[in-house]
């Protein structure tokens, strides 16, 4: 198997872009933020009832990886808010050439 050097991929994925795939990317995301908790709060009460040094480790590692995915998934959450975000109202300008159109579409409707 052969691995492309560094800026001479050839390969384009859509989900690698910023703004494209934000659901599944929020949903892969989510998830991992959903394992990392549950697995810090079993190492955290495991740690509490046992006392042993790599519960108290994998429980400071998983804290860290919540804040890290909770980080991806606010994010992600901020990428879907801003594509779905209602585009400016027309200016003056754009209405009336919009009434403009119109008024020579009816004009030309009623001339035939």
């Amino acid at each position: 198997m052969r691995v492309a050097l560094l800026g001479y991929m050839t390969m384009d994925l859509p989900v690698l872009k910023c703004g494209k795939c934000e659901p599944l990317k929020l949903g892969v995301h989510a998830g991992a933020l959903s394992l990392a908790a549950l697995c810090g709060i079993y190492n955290a009460a495991a740690w509490l009832s046992r006392r042993e040094m790599h519960l108290a480790v994998n429980t400071v590692l998983y804290t860290a990886l919540t804040i890290w995915e909770q980080q991806h998934v606010a994010h992600h959450f901020a990428e879907l808010r801003r594509t779905e975000a209602p585009s400016a109202p027309p200016t003056t300008a754009e209405k009336v050439e919009e009434v403009a159109a119109v008024a020579a579409v009816a004009a030309a409707v009623l001339a035939a």
